[in-house]
């Protein structure tokens, strides 16, 4: 079924972006593993694989569009020094993922491909998911300190 271009380039800018985040995620998990922060590296590389799961959902639904998924082309990747500026980075990744899913969805229902948008639908709840338990870790490092959050996330 051949899609509407417009669509399609935006899936592509969609899949940079979830590309983009794996890499990202991947780099701050093994970050915190190696600084021995072992349910911070679980937590986060679970994101970085659920992220994997969106790029193959968009793929799919790029090439069922009769369009070419663009896997070489990356946003930039910021990567945090530590743990409060991976979170920052993060949570700024995401506040754009929500952001850039929105501006599709409201693009899906323009072109009227509801199965896409319905596809958009279900990630973006994944990407809300995901800034709200960033959230929830910057939040217990406001709360408890970042010297006492960390000896929560040692295994």
């Amino acid at each position: 079924m051949k899609g509407n271009d417009k669509l399609i380039e935006a899936l592509n800018s969609l899949l940079a972006d979830e590309l983009t985040a794996i890499n990202q995620y991947m780099v701050h998990s093994e970050m915190c593993a190696n600084w021995g922060y072992g349910k911070l590296h679980e937590r986060v590389e679970k994101r970085a694989i659920v992220e994997m799961k969106h790029a193959e959902m968009l793929i799919a639904r790029i090439l069922f569009l009769e369009g070419v998924p663009i896997v070489s082309q990356l946003k930039e990747i910021h990567i945090g020094s530590n743990v409060e500026k991976q979170l920052a980075h993060d949570h700024a990744a995401e506040k754009g993922a929500v952001e850039a899913y929105n501006a599709a969805i409201v693009l899906a229902g323009e072109v009227r491909d509801f199965a896409t948008r319905e596809i958009l639908e279900h990630i973006l709840g994944d990407e809300d998911q995901h800034l709200d338990s960033i959230e929830e870790l910057q939040d217990q490092i406001g709360h408890m300190g970042l010297p006492l959050f960390l000896t929560t996330q040692i295994d």
